[in-house]
């Protein structure tokens, strides 16, 4: 069922339009792409994403982070602004629609869900310092050709006399324009104010530094990429459409909860990989839902998927008089990308998770630091990321604690935890040793109230326990097992089994 537009919704639309179409300019520059190929990228993914996403209010589109995640995965295959860079980067965006309609077809929307919080804002904060130290040289009219962006920024940063001080007066005036134009007004269009002064500033003067340059359009998708290419594009393709994802999907939870609407997000997989398919068959490069074009469209007035359309159909309308940012300082679009991020920088998280919790606050420390040395290969700085949050999990599943108490000659057992394959050998030398160390006890009595999840090798530890036990002429007891558990142990003992009164004396 097609929801109708709201009146709101071409205002809206517009609104974001006017802040798209230069900050598209810009993130193409991050991805180490000729700024015409955001433009595609702008005018293709909000039309292909309004088709079918099942938030109201996301801006699908070039965002700092997946452009980010584009220079990472391409860098060390391609030349910047070549045609080759181009075109795989538009074949990374097909396969990361593919990747993402998939999902949403399969129904694997719920694993938006996966990637914990300390990894999102800790990779966030990484990737905005990445992307801050990618403008830097620009903004201050210097070149800089360190493969690391924060490597390239200090450099640059400490030879203040190769400085161009008019560069930086453009990028803090755009800057300050887009920044402070919010503090006036919420709708103020300070983006695109900055890039018209600065575009008619650099015409009327005749300004020598760095440009945009002739913004060219062919929306003809360069031809000649190899099976090869495609093989070598698939696990960053994978990757970016997994950590790529969790941008629109805590968008889309988030307005949803201010709401109280549900979302989908198999729709919204499948919504955005209908955006990344459009974006790469254009020319462009892979896309993904902006919070702050996001916000400002709620803001404007936004309230069905029709406002995405309609960016997208303005950023087409305005196609044509691309040519005229030809003269716009590359300073200007440094410093947009900057005002852009710098709000993602968040130093306050990791201070609250070494109170709420040390472990949380090292996956955090991992994820940073892995992404800003592995730049640009951010990808591979969140996996580790990742996968300290996977280490940190598993080492607390492995610690199930096993208190005990004896009464006369009976011995009370109350494992905890998650008993399962990784934590059942710890928790038989544990229920063994209390036995040696109390050889007079007849009775073992198992509460297994506390034990969240038993798997099969858990249940066959205690089988072996048991039976041994009870081949030494003693009784065993089970009590308080959960459903899940009562059932499996019922199968894997051969006695029957009541869940939350689980009771198995021997016979």
């Amino acid at each position: 069922m097609v929801t109708r537009p709201a009146r709101g919704d071409l205002v809206a639309g517009v609104s974001v339009a006017l802040v798209l179409v230069p900050q598209a300019l810009a993130y193409a520059t991050i991805a180490g792409l000729d700024p015409v190929h955001g433009l595609y990228a702008a005018a293709a993914a909000p039309l292909a994403a309004a088709l079918l996403g099942s938030s109201p209010y996301i801006q699908t589109g070039p965002t700092a982070a997946t452009s980010l995640l584009t220079l990472g995965a391409l860098s060390t295959v391609a030349e910047p602004n070549s045609v080759r860079l181009a075109l795989l980067a538009a074949v990374l965006a097909i396969i990361v629609g593919i990747v993402r309609v998939g999902l949403g077809l399969a129904g694997a929307g719920p694993i938006a869900y996966l990637m914990s919080q300390p990894v999102v804002v800790s990779f966030t904060s990484a990737s905005a310092l990445l992307i801050i130290g990618t403008q830097v040289p620009s903004i201050l009219g210097v070149e800089s050709e360190e493969r690391n962006p924060l490597v390239g920024a200090i450099s640059v940063l400490a030879d203040p006399t190769t400085w161009s001080f008019v560069d930086l007066t453009l990028g803090i005036g755009a800057m300050a324009l887009m920044l402070g134009g919010r503090r006036l007004w919420s709708l103020f269009p300070g983006a695109l104010v900055a890039v018209v002064f600065a575009v008619v500033w650099s015409r009327l003067t005749g300004y020598d530094g760095a440009i945009v340059g002739d913004v060219v359009l062919d929306l003809r998708t360069p031809a000649g990429f190899s099976f090869a290419d495609v093989t070598m594009l698939l696990v960053p393709g994978v990757v970016i459409a997994l950590i790529g994802f969790a941008e629109p999907a805590s968008i889309a939870r988030r307005y949803a909860a201010m709401d109280r609407k549900q979302w989908d997000p198999n729709r919204e997989f499948v919504g955005q990989g209908l955006a990344n398919l459009a974006a790469g068959l254009v020319g462009g490069f892979p896309v993904g839902g902006s919070f702050s074009r996001t916000a400002l469209n709620r803001l404007s007035g936004a309230r069905t998927r029709w406002s995405g359309a309609v960016t997208g159909l303005t950023v087409i309308a305005l196609l044509p008089f691309a040519t005229l940012l030809a003269p716009l300082p590359s300073s200007v679009l440094a410093g947009l990308v900057i005002g852009a991020v710098v709000s993602l920088v968040d130093v306050r998280a990791p201070l609250l998770y070494w109170g709420w919790s040390r472990p949380q606050f090292f996956v955090g420390i991992v994820t940073v630091f892995s992404t800003m040395a592995l730049a640009p290969r951010v990808d591979r700085g969140v996996l580790l990321g990742v996968a300290a949050a996977l280490a940190v999990h598993l080492w607390r599943e492995l610690r199930v604690g096993v208190p005990s108490r004896l009464e006369d000659d009976t011995l009370h057992v109350h494992p905890s935890g998650v008993l399962y394959f990784g934590s059942a050998p710890a928790v038989e030398r544990t229920i063994n040793a209390l036995l040696a160390e109390h050889p007079e006890v007849r009775r073992l009595v198992l509460h297994l109230d506390s034990v969240g999840r038993l798997d099969l090798t858990g249940a066959l530890m205690l089988r072996d326990v048991l039976e041994d036990f009870e081949a030494a002429g003693r009784e065993f007891q089970i009590c308080g097992a959960r459903a899940h558990a009562a059932r499996l142990l019922t199968r894997v003992l051969g006695i029957p089994l009541a869940a939350d009164d689980a009771k198995g004396d021997s016979p």
